[in-house]
């Protein structure tokens, strides 16, 4: 290992963080941090060209090992294989296209100086998680990407603007007010989170302990696996998906994540597309794709945590699209489909467990959730920035905008109209043929395994949620009502953000034809299956485009999937009021009992029977002290005699 291969590792992940210190450092000088966020861009643009180095020149499948304790076998460890060379390259790419775009609509900010040092922050921790081989290693980037979502969805900490808010102020429905500020939105994102961490944490200490080793590409899994039982890999991988499912905002863990839009929209165009969210379904397919769980069918209790991965995302991803429906705040939509495809992702990668089929030595399910992850990066993190463009233009966070004010706001409406088709799964777009591999796989655990529930829940999914983005451009470009303020000026860097994101929507699907390992996606393409699911996408968009809202959908049912089905009840009342009453019981009954064991009852009065006891013998007279010793002897004498006796 040479140290040019390691000055290329330090600068990618590095650059970001120490360029944006010295706007951290001068936060007091409007002067210096009206021009230092250019500083910030450019560490962002290092990471851009170091991953490409690394995608270009470093060979694959390649360790890169630093002693750090080798008696614990902690050490840093990255590895540059298929899945990290690919996404390094998406992370850094995306962040920069977003901090351009950052440039314009963060300028004149309160707090320019935390924005950028979290920012980049941001995007050095998942940097990190995405080149990690080591599970310590990964779990620090882990951390590093709570506390920078923290500190970014709750940047605008005075909850001084309703333009920030999620849900309506004021609104409640029973005792709960469906209504969040940007402080709340950090608090809750971190604090769920942390909820998964920490049994990720602990599954990856038993890991270290049990296995001996923490470097991903090395543990022998299906030893871990037998050696500790059914039961033991329930137990130590169910702990690890918490983290998982809690940073990707799963059900039951997905409440963050819609009160995260609180944040700038910058933040919510890279949390949901190449950080955070994507970190989980992340490392759940780089997990996997070590495990080969596709090869560990004897192995007992795997199957079972693999079943649990599936209808989660299956779940989640349903979940979404039918929240989504009924959603009338723009970044909350966007939130919710983001939710849905994280949940697909998830759902596919597990599929690997019964898929066995593979494209160019890659198993199909992994290929297809990892390339769908791709997609929905650069074509959601456009909607994101257009959204905050339509933010800025209509000073409203609500859906409006009719053909009118799309013709005068041309570039945003035509990426919507890109972004929005090439995800949904409309052939002969991007996204078509990923899905059609996704049904694939689908169809196999139908055919193979008789497993018929997927892919229904994935058709339905597929259906819905083409119909929710075709509602977002609908809303705000077609048949939206009029905007009640119009700043149509500037916004130049804006613009240039989200083409240019947009755009790599068209390299992709380049790439689908013309990359060995994705021939298979276009071979499924031309399944009848696969064609009827995308005609289907593609008349639910139509019609979405032209009847957005349904008079009877809006009352109920419409009320019903905006308020997310009541979740946050879940989150924000039922967890609360559960959490209290346990603080209360074990604080009423365990605490004092604890008190009264310990400090004031039992043992200071066994302690005070045993001093009156002493005190009673201690009369002074030796003839006292010798019956004592003699009665003592006596018994000594008889426990002897019957213990020879076998008594």
């Amino acid at each position: 290992m040479i140290i040019d291969d390691w000055l290329v590792f330090l600068l990618l992940f590095l650059a970001p963080v120490l360029s944006s210190i010295p706007i951290a450092l001068v936060y007091k000088s409007d002067k210096w941090t009206e021009k230092l966020p250019y500083l910030s861009v450019f560490g962002i643009f290092i990471s851009v060209l170091m991953s490409l180095y690394i995608f270009t020149s470093f060979p694959e499948n390649q360790q890169y090992a630093y002693t750090w304790i080798p008696d614990l076998g902690i050490n840093f460890v990255l590895i540059t294989d298929y899945l990290s060379c690919y996404m390094g390259v998406i992370t850094a790419v995306i962040a920069f296209f977003i901090a351009i775009y950052g440039l314009d609509y963060m300028k004149g900010d309160y707090r320019p100086s935390w924005y950028w040092f979290f920012f980049n922050l941001f995007t050095a921790s998942m940097l990190l998680v995405v080149y990690s081989d080591n599970l310590f290693l990964l779990f620090v980037g882990w951390e590093g990407l709570g506390a920078a979502s923290w500190g970014l969805i709750g940047h605008w900490f005075r909850d001084d603007d309703e333009i920030a808010y999620v849900g309506v102020p004021k609104r409640k429905v029973g005792p709960l007010e469906l209504s969040w500020p940007p402080s709340f939105g950090g608090w809750r994102a971190i604090s769920t989170i942390r909820f998964g961490d920490v049994p990720m944490f602990l599954a990856i200490a038993a890991i270290w302990v049990l296995a001996g080793n923490l470097n991903i590409s090395e543990i022998n899994w299906e030893t871990l696996f037998l050696n500790i039982g059914a039961a033991g890999t329930i137990i130590l991988l169910v702990c690890f998906l918490m983290g998982l499912f809690t940073k990707s905002a799963q059900v039951p863990f997905s409440e963050w994540l819609m009160t995260a839009m609180t944040g700038p929209t910058t933040v919510s165009a890279l949390l949901h597309s190449a950080t955070m969210v994507a970190a989980g379904a992340f490392v759940f397919i780089k997990i996997s794709w070590y495990i080969k769980p596709w090869e560990l069918h004897h192995v007992p209790g795997l199957e079972i945590v693999y079943i649990i991965a599936l209808f989660i995302g299956l779940i989640s991803g349903l979940y979404g699209a039918l929240a989504g429906s009924g959603m009338l705040e723009r970044k909350v939509l966007l939130a919710a489909s983001t939710m849905s495809s994280i949940g697909l992702m998830f759902a596919v990668g597990a599929a690997s467990f019964w898929i066995h089929e593979e494209i160019a030595g890659i198993n199909l399910a992994l290929l297809v959730a990892f390339w769908y992850m791709a997609v929905h990066a650069f074509a959601k993190a456009s909607l994101f920035l257009v959204s905050g463009h339509l933010i800025h233009a209509t000073h409203s966070r609500f859906s409006c905008g009719g053909f009118e004010f799309g013709k005068r706001m041309k570039i945003p409406f035509i990426v919507t109209i890109i972004a929005t088709t090439f995800l949904v799964g409309i052939p002969p777009l991007t996204a078509y043929w990923v899905k059609s591999a996704m049904d694939k796989s689908m169809e196999i655990l139908w055919h193979e395994h008789h497993m018929l529930l997927p892919i229904i829940l994935l058709i339905l999914t597929s259906l819905i949620y083409s119909a929710i983005m075709a509602r977002f451009l609908s809303l705000n470009f077609v048949r939206g009502e009029k905007p009640e303020h119009e700043h149509l000026e500037g916004g130049g860097l804006m613009k240039l953000g989200y083409t240019m994101m947009v755009s790599v929507l068209f390299i992709l699907l380049y790439l689908i034809f013309t990359n060995a390992e994705t021939k298979g996606f276009v071979d499924a393409g031309y399944a009848s299956v696969s064609f009827a699911v995308g005609a289907g996408a593609l008349i639910a968009y139509v019609i979405a485009v032209y009847v957005p809202r349904l008079k009877v959908f809006s009352r109920v049912p419409g009320t019903f999937f905006n308020d997310r089905m009541y979740l946050p009840f879940l989150n924000d009342y039922i967890m609360p009021k559960t959490g209290f009453f346990i603080s209360r019981i074990v604080q009423n009954y365990g605490n004092r009992g604890i008190d009264g064991f310990f400090n004031t009852r039992v043992i200071p009065g066994l302690f005070g029977i045993i001093s009156k006891g002493i005190r009673a013998i201690q009369t002074g007279y030796l003839k006292s002290y010798v019956k004592i010793v003699l009665g003592l002897v006596m018994v000594f004498l008889i426990v002897e005699s019957l213990w020879g006796l076998g008594l």
